[in-house]
């Protein structure tokens, strides 16, 4: 087996810019950046000067079909991640796709199930998965230790975005181009840790508002409500309006209270598990001791590097990936059930009605309008962000 991998990155806007920058930093091992493509020539004419060796095309079919590439990144815009994906798949091609893992969860189901029956590696671009705090959760929740979650509250607000970053493309901000707002481009990240870190929900009720703060015609402030088969509830809060915002995760165990934010990782462990003291102490007023205990972690945070490399590991070495691409229709499952829960004013249960939520986003992809004060830019990094 080759040492090495070599790949090509379809889109070179803001997060293909990205991965270029990681290649050139040397900060991705085991690969060989040997192609890019894009629809616009100034892209590639940049991805050119930064590497001059590089093989650009201005289609994707075209790249995979160059004979250049064992792997394919996929940074494009949201609607053409399950096609890309697939067609890549069917070319033999590995793949890792940037998040969403598509708009709708019928397409990418679709595309779960073809991945499923081939030999090539399908991976999704979760870097929150490898932050040390949230693996640390997700490690200290799923290991039942505490017992069951009661409560999950996650506000997540610093996402801001100015109108500008909205302007920035004619495809961001709309239900035809982009399929969404906070929810599908910036909190993909967000709801799939929540899923992994907590499970699935059986009832989402949503509250999405479009353009509150931004001249958008797509969601930038949402509140979701779920409830879990146990009883658990959760609250979800998210928004590009606020600064300087906060990101405060907070999980509610029979046993512990787990609190994650932006730096740090705190657990206040109980001496006896709620049920039981409720149930068993005389005092009325009585409250369980505790306190809060230290919570090592390995500290590591590799982000988009991290998840490329275990990428090259797997397809070389075949040791685990970060996150498998079919993994990608969780959170999405939670984001479309937002919308829609939003949209019909209503409780929406799990699993997901996916031809009626189709339907509804096909009735706004009708009436979307294409931006005409587009102003294009692209960021020169941004693996040190998490989202797009």
């Amino acid at each position: 087996m080759n040492e090495t991998v070599r790949y090509g990155i379809i889109g070179v806007g803001n997060m293909g810019s990205s991965h270029l920058n990681m290649y050139k930093d040397g900060k991705i091992r085991q690969m060989t950046l040997t192609a890019v493509c894009d629809v616009k020539q100034d892209r590639l004419d940049w991805a050119k000067e930064q590497l001059p060796a590089l093989a650009t095309f201005d289609s994707a079919e075209a790249l995979m079909d160059s004979g250049l590439v064992d792997a394919v990144i996929i940074a494009t815009p949201h609607y053409f991640h399950p096609p890309m994906a697939r067609m890549a798949l069917e070319k033999g091609l590995h793949v890792l796709c940037e998040k969403p893992a598509g708009v709708y969860t019928k397409a990418v189901r679709e595309l779960n199930e073809f991945a499923k029956q081939q030999d090539k590696t399908y991976a999704i671009m979760f870097n929150q998965r490898t932050n040390h705090i949230y693996r640390k959760a997700h490690e200290l929740v799923q290991s039942g230790v505490y017992g069951q979650i009661r409560r999950v509250n996650w506000i997540i607000t610093d996402w801001y975005r100015t109108q500008a970053y909205y302007n920035s493309g004619g495809w961001r901000a709309t239900w035809d181009g982009e399929g969404g707002g906070v929810l599908m481009n910036q909190a993909p990240h967000n709801l799939d840790l929540w899923q992994w870190i907590c499970g699935m929900p059986v009832k989402v009720r949503a509250f999405c508002h479009n353009g509150r703060w931004h001249d958008i015609e797509v969601e930038d402030d949402v509140t979701i409500y779920a409830e879990y088969a146990n009883g658990a509830t959760g609250v979800f809060i998210t928004t590009t309006g606020d600064c300087p915002g906060d990101n405060r995760l907070e999980i509610t165990m029979d046993k512990a209270r787990i609190i994650c934010t932006a730096s740090e990782i705190e657990v206040y462990e109980l001496e006896e598990s709620i049920p039981s003291h409720c149930a068993g102490s005389p005092n009325g007023f009585g409250r369980p001791d505790g306190k809060v205990v230290p919570v090592e972690t390995d500290g590591e945070n590799p982000q988009h590097a991290g998840v490329t490399n275990a990428f090259a590991d797997h397809i070389l070495h075949g040791t685990p990936l970060i996150a498998e691409g079919v993994e990608g229709i969780n959170g999405l499952t939670l984001c479309n059930a937002a919308y829609l829960s939003s949209w019909l004013d209503k409780t929406v249960t799990l699993p997901l009605d996916e031809d009626l939520y189709l339907a509804e986003l096909t009735r706004r992809r009708q009436t979307s309008k294409a931006k005409t004060n587009v102003v294009e830019s692209v960021e020169g990094d941004m693996s040190s962000t998490y989202g797009s």
